[in-house]
């Protein structure tokens, strides 16, 4: 969510900061601000809004210093606003924060009945102050460990500091900070990507960690205080998601990049030559896995829900799939014969990789199906299967969803035919299925003129439902998921069957019914659920695969996609939803690339 920068240069830093703030935006926030140290003192500065209001802020007040911090806000504690924008300063310590400090309340009484006022409404500001305090009787480094002592919860902080002009002090725990090198600058993170227009050379820091960044050099603590090395990491410059190109917006762009996508992430794990799947070196034999665990939140956790139709069409395993909010908190049976697959696009995703973290405590398998290979969760499991679609930077996901459903079913596939649960004429047949997906895919982003027309009836509407059986569940919640956060619309998925057991009492003359219905063997009962709807006067859209027209009078609008059997059917219904709430939210006037109240990478529980 929030988004952290720390500069300590040998020129002026202000101009970087802020660019690398820009990068930063896509993770979502609502205010931002800077710090640098310049004649002796912090020079802050800071407000609501955007990242271009704080630039013209500056145009008109420059900051100067060679040392400085910045931060894009995403509000938890107090409400968006200047005061509470970070960074926040005493006249001795500069702090900006990721993450939650749950005992705030608790310290910030402590801190008043000592006679310590406070300007804002964070829990940051209790940071800035106890380290203020600390640093009458030492220096900053003890200062800092003496302070994250008395913390409870999660952080990752940059600190600045007047009377020490050289230096910038990072720390972690729970919340992500990496650290990156250049001749006569380094630099401070909260990931990668907002480093990489300045250095590909990224070092990450562990829970409990902290570092110490001058121009010249980065020294890393442990949770001891001792000094330790770090790996350094050469990350990929590649990245052509910094320009929109001829598109609108990142979304639009990402949308129809897809074929390419797929094709890159397809690429990465079929071998052609020998009509294989070249996925190697599980951490279970997987004929001797007893039950697979599949957890994410948000979108990752609706692929989850595919994967787990796939896994159990094609292999003999037992499937079970959780929330990570909510495993994180259950009383987990675990067991050494069952593999845990998370699943995240940031690979960051807080509540994820706690669950995570909560395998390994426990001794038990993990994977991971991310996006971005450097991440905290990428790097804690046992084996990291990458998606391979590029960097994502709307906030709503398209392409890295569709990446996720890509390697669950290319993982389903290898496990089951490792277990010998299907033949080998079915998984080359499959192998061959999946090299058809980009190609399938730019038919279906040829649905959009149709889509287009469709969207005009959302606009009056005070809601919406997605209906689906089997796969076409998930991919209903998903749909739903991708309207409420593009366009503010209320819209609920469910399975098509349960209509008659409550959500038939939503329905209302002209309410849109997007009906998801494959050719596959739950057609004929989701014509039976359809026609539920009609009867109470729902407005029908129909999103199909069948090669038969099925437009009637009682159909208001539909859509066909191309056929390419029952098991990869998500993948080829999931584009038309994608741009019905895309085309939805831009007639709306909606921020696309960043919806409100949301972010993209979410850092904090």
């Amino acid at each position: 969510m929030c988004g952290i920068i720390g500069i300590a240069s040998n020129k002026p830093v202000s101009v970087n900061i802020i660019n690398s703030l820009k990068k930063l935006e896509y993770r979502g926030y609502d205010s931002a601000g800077i710090a640098t140290l310049s004649d002796g003192f912090i020079n802050e500065k800071k407000c609501s809004g955007r990242v271009d209001e704080l630039e013209k802020i500056l145009f008109k007040t420059p900051s100067n210093g060679n040392i400085g911090i910045g931060h894009v806000r995403w509000a938890t504690h107090g409400t968006p606003s200047t005061i509470n924008a970070h960074p926040h300063s005493t006249e001795e310590v500069s702090v900006v924060h990721n993450g939650i400090i749950e005992n705030s309340d608790e310290l910030k009484k402590k801190l008043e009945n000592r006679g310590l006022a406070f300007k804002s409404q964070t829990d940051t500001e209790v940071i800035t102050l106890l380290i203020t305090e600390a640093l009458k009787e030492s220096n900053p480094l003890n200062a800092v460990f003496t302070t994250i002592q008395k913390l409870k919860g999660s952080f990752a902080l940059g600190i600045i500091f007047k009377n020490f002009s050289n230096i910038i002090i990072g720390a972690r725990r729970g919340s992500p900070l990496a650290v990156g090198y250049s001749e006569q600058e380094n630099f401070l993170g909260s990931d990668s990507y907002a480093l990489k227009s300045m250095t590909n050379k990224i070092s990450y820091l562990d829970d409990g960690e902290l570092c110490v960044l001058t121009k010249d050099r980065v020294d890393f603590y442990d949770t001891e205080q001792k000094k330790i090395n770090k790996k350094i990491h050469l990350v990929s410059d590649e990245d052509n998601t910094s320009n929109k190109g001829s598109y609108k917006n990142f979304m639009s762009k990402e949308i129809f990049e897809q074929p390419i996508a797929a094709k890159k992430c397809i690429s990465e794990y079929i071998d052609s030559l020998k009509k294989d799947i070249n996925i190697y070196n599980f951490p279970i034999d997987p004929k001797l896995i007893n039950k697979i665990i599949l957890v994410g939140c948000g979108t990752a956790y609706h692929s989850c829900l595919v994967a787990k139709y796939w896994f159990e069409e094609l292999t003999n395993v037992e499937v079970e799939i959780d929330i990570a909010s909510e495993f994180r908190y259950r009383k987990i049976k675990f067991n050494k014969k069952n593999l845990y697959i998370f699943v995240s696009q940031s690979g960051e995703t807080a509540d994820t990789a706690a669950a995570l973290d909560i395998c390994k405590k426990n001794n038990v398998k993990t994977c991971s199906i991310v996006n971005v290979v450097e991440s905290t969760i990428a790097r804690n499991a046992d084996w990291v299967l990458p998606i391979h679609v590029g960097p994502e930077i709307g906030v709503a996901s398209t392409k890295a969803f569709l990446g996720q459903l890509i390697v669950l079913y290319i993982l389903s596939l290898k496990i089951s035919s490792l277990r010998n649960n299907i033949s080998s004429d079915f998984y080359s047949l499959s192998i061959e299925n999946l090299k058809k997906i980009p190609e399938k895919l730019k038919k279906c982003l040829e649905t959009e003129t149709n889509i287009q027309l469709m969207a005009k009836e959302f606009l009056k509407a005070k809601g919406s439902m997605f209906l689906g059986r089997g796969s076409s569940f998930p991919i209903a919640l998903e749909g739903a998921l991708k309207l409420k956060e593009l366009s503010y619309l209320h819209a609920e998925g469910y399975p098509a069957g349960e209509m008659k057991h409550g959500p038939l009492a939503l329905i209302e003359e002209g309410l849109p019914v997007i009906v998801i219905a494959p050719k596959d063997k739950y057609f004929e009962k989701t014509l039976s659920n359809m026609q539920e709807v009609i009867a109470r006067g729902g407005k029908i859209f129909f999103i199909t695969d069948n090669k038969k027209s099925l437009i009637s009078e009682n159909i208001r609008s539909g859509i066909r996609v191309p056929f390419l059997g029952d098991l990869l059917s998500p993948i080829m219904l999931t584009i038309p939803l994608q741009l019905l709430a895309y085309h939805v939210a831009l007639l709306k006037g909606c921020d696309i690339d960043k919806p409100r109240n949301l972010a993209k990478s979410v850092t904090v529980e």
